[in-house]
Parts: C-alpha cells; structure tokens; sequence
C-alpha cells in the first residue's frame, strides 16, 4: 500500500467537508427568509456523503469520501400570522424557512473539527514521509 493515497483519501474528506461547510453556510444565510408560500419558502438543505472504494483498484487504499448530493428537508415550514408584513398571503400568514441556526452551529463546528482532524492526517503523514527520508542520511 502506497503512503501516498492517505492524502487522497484525507483530501477527499477535506473536500467533503467544505461542501458541507458551504451548504451550512447557506442555510445560515437564509434562517429568516419569509415567503408567502409553504411551497417557495427556502428549506434547510443537508449534502450526502458516502464512502467509496474504487472495485478497479487492486490497492484497498484506493478509497475516499464522495458528496453524493444535497438533501432538501422535508420539515414544514413556520406558519405566522403577520398580517401588516409585505409577503403576507392572502389569509395574513407568512412562512420561514425550517433552518435551526442551533442546529447549524453545532453542525458548522462539526465540520470545522473534520476538516481539521483531515489536516492534521495530511501534516502527520507528511512529517512521517520527510523523517522516512532522512533515515538513510
């Protein structure tokens, strides 16, 4: 096995991560939007990951992290009755979007601790790498 495809395998998650990071990032950005609609109103959105392991690969180390997609939430939106607000439906309701900005804290400072534990695996491994070479001299 090849020391070389821990830094593929730790920059895939790194990636993975910043996916992650952008899409919380996002749902941040919208956690007081309102519409006039259930059906327009911005709803949280979560990516996907899954592991992979290329089957072509003889090597097992031949793996990673891969974003599948971005999920959108299926929780319904807040309903509140705010008739004076310009985005008001016809019945004086308004909807917000199903972001938790608790729970996107919580998630934003779970992939800010992943992405480091990523860096760290590659520093850790290049600091392994460099005294390997010196052995010799």
């Amino acid at each position: 096995m090849s020391m070389f495809k821990v830094f593929d395998i730790a920059g895939s998650g790194m990636a993975a991560q910043t996916v992650r990071l952008n899409t919380t990032a996002s749902n941040m950005a919208n956690t007081d939007v309102v519409s006039d609609s259930a059906a327009t109103v911005y709803r949280s959105r979560q990516p996907v990951f899954s592991t992979w392991l290329d089957p072509l690969q003889p090597d097992p180390a031949a793996a990673g992290v891969r974003v599948l997609g971005i999920a959108t939430s299926d929780a319904q939106p807040q309903k509140h009755y705010e008739p004076a607000h310009p985005s008001a439906d016809d019945e004086g309701y308004v909807y917000r979007s199903n972001v938790d900005p608790v729970e996107e804290m919580v998630n934003m400072m779970s992939a800010a601790r992943s992405y480091q534990n990523n860096v760290e695996i590659l520093n850790t491994t290049k600091d392994l790498l460099l005294r390997t070479l010196n052995l010799g001299g």
